[in-house]
C-alpha cells in the first residue's frame, strides 16, 4: 500500500470514437500496475463488512411509495464520534487559515477516518474554495445558501497552496461551492489556485471538483488549461430525479456537456464523476447514467449511498447493500471506465480513488519522458 500525506480540498457516442484511443493507451500504461481493488482491500472501510455480515442483517432497507417514515441506519452506514490528533490538528490549521472543507460542510460520514488518519495514518480533507455559501439549493446538500454570498476571499489562493506545501501534500482536490453570483462562475479564482499549487510545487498532482458554471463552456477551458491533473464534475443523480434532487439550474444534459467538452479541450485530463445512489432511482436508470457518461469520455466514476444530512433535506428511498455496489462496480468495469469506486461510504473525493488516480498519473508522466527521451 502506498503511503501518502494527502488533503482534499473541497455528447453522445460519436464524440466518444475522438476519445477512445487516448483513453485506451491510458489503461494500457498501467495494465501491470496495482489495481483500485488491490487499495481498496487495504482500507479497512470498505473491506470490514463482509457478506455474511450484512446479510444477516434484517431491518427495513426501502420505503414503499406513499411512507413518510425515515428509514433506520443499517450497520455498515455507522460511524464513531471523530476524535484524536490528527483530527484536531487539521481542524486548528484550516480554521487560522481562513480555509472550509466540504467535509464539515457537507457533513460527510467520513470525517472522522480522514482527518483522524484512518489505518494508515493519512490524513485527508476536502477544502472548499469560494466560501461556505452556496446560491444553489440542492435538496440532498446542506452547505449554506444565500442568493448573494460574500465576495470570494483574495488570499485563498495563496492561503491554499502554502498550507498546501507546507504540509507535504503530493494529491490534493479542490473543490467548491456554486457561485452563480460571479460573472465567471468562481473560474478563474480556480485557476489561480491551481497555478498558485503548480507554482509552489509543480510536483504535486491537483484534481479540480467543479461546478456546471450554467453551462458555461468558456469557463470550463478556464479551469482545464490551468494545469490540473484531473477534471471532475458531479452528475450527482439519474435524468429522471434531476429536477427533483439538484438545483433546477443544475441539468443532467448541462453537466454532460461540460464534461465532454474538457476532453475536447484536452484528451490527456482525466475526467471523473459522482452518483448517490438510494434516491428512487431504477437500475435501468443506474446503467443508462453510466452509459451516458462513458459516451461523453468520463474516465473514473465513483458510486455512494445518499445520507439525509437533515430533517429539511430528501429523505433515503432506500439504503442500497454492499452487494449492490459491488455488482455496478463490476457493470461499470465491463463498461470499461478507467476505475470506478462503488460502496455505501464512498464519496466523489475518496482515498481508494486518489491513491490509484495518483499512480495512473505518475506511470503517465513516466511513459511520456521515456517517449520525449527517445
Amino acid at each position: 500500500m502506498m503511503q501518502r500525506n494527502r488533503i482534499f480540498f473541497k455528447t453522445g457516442s460519436k464524440g466518444f470514437k475522438i476519445y477512445k484511443s487516448n483513453f485506451e493507451s491510458i489503461k494500457d500504461r498501467i495494465s501491470k500496475g496495482p489495481s483500485l481493488q488491490d487499495f481498496i482491500n487495504n482500507d479497512e472501510s470498505l473491506s470490514k463488512h463482509t457478506p455474511e455480515a450484512w446479510k444477516q442483517y434484517d431491518g427495513k432497507l426501502k420505503r414503499e411509495k406513499g411512507e413518510d417514515q425515515r428509514l433506520r441506519l443499517p450497520p455498515w452506514l455507522k460511524r464513531t464520534i471523530p476524535t484524536g490528533k490528527n483530527f484536531s490538528r487539521i481542524k486548528e490549521q484550516l480554521r487560522d487559515l481562513n480555509l472550509h472543507t466540504v467535509c464539515e460542510e457537507a457533513r460527510c460520514p467520513n470525517i472522522g477516518e480522514c482527518w483522524g488518519g484512518g489505518e494508515h495514518g493519512t490524513a485527508t480533507a476536502t477544502i472548499m474554495l469560494l466560501g461556505d455559501t452556496c446560491t444553489r439549493g440542492c435538496r440532498f446538500c446542506s452547505v449554506k445558501t444565500s442568493r448573494t454570498p460574500p465576495p470570494p476571499d483574495p488570499n485563498e489562493p495563496v492561503n491554499t497552496a502554502t498550507a498546501i506545501a507546507s504540509w507535504g501534500l503530493d494529491y490534493i482536490v479542490l473543490t467548491s461551492v456554486d457561485r452563480d453570483d460571479l460573472s465567471d462562475g468562481g473560474s478563474n479564482h480556480f485557476a489561480e489556485t491551481v497555478r498558485e499549487i503548480k507554482r509552489q510545487n509543480p510536483n504535486i498532482l491537483v484534481e479540480c471538483l467543479v461546478p456546471d458554471f450554467r453551462g458555461d463552456l468558456e469557463q470550463v477551458k478556464t479551469i482545464a488549461e490551468s494545469g490540473l491533473d484531473v477534471y471532475a464534475h458531479n452528475i450527482e443523480t439519474v435524468e429522471s430525479l434531476t429536477p427533483f434532487v439538484r438545483d433546477r439550474r443544475a441539468q443532467y444534459r448541462q453537466s454532460l456537456a461540460t464534461l465532454a467538452e474538457v476532453k475536447k479541450i484536452n484528451p490527456d485530463l482525466i475526467t471523473k464523476s459522482s452518483v448517490m445512489l438510494g434516491l428512487g432511482e431504477t437500475d435501468q436508470e443506474i446503467e443508462q447514467t453510466m452509459k451516458d457518461l462513458r459516451e461523453n469520455g468520463v474516465d473514473c466514476v465513483t458510486f455512494g449511498q445518499y445520507m439525509q444530512p437533515t430533517k429539511r433535506h430528501l429523505k433515503v428511498v432506500e439504503y442500497v447493500t454492499p452487494e449492490r455496489f459491488l455488482h455496478w462496480e463490476n457493470i461499470g468495469n465491463e463498461m470499461g471506465f478507467l476505475y470506478v469506486a462503488s460502496g455505501p461510504l464512498v464519496r466523489s473525493s475518496y482515498k481508494a480513488g486518489e491513491f490509484f488516480i495518483a499512480n495512473i498519473l505518475k506511470n503517465h508522466k513516466k511513459s511520456s519522458a521515456s517517449s520525449n527521451e527517445k
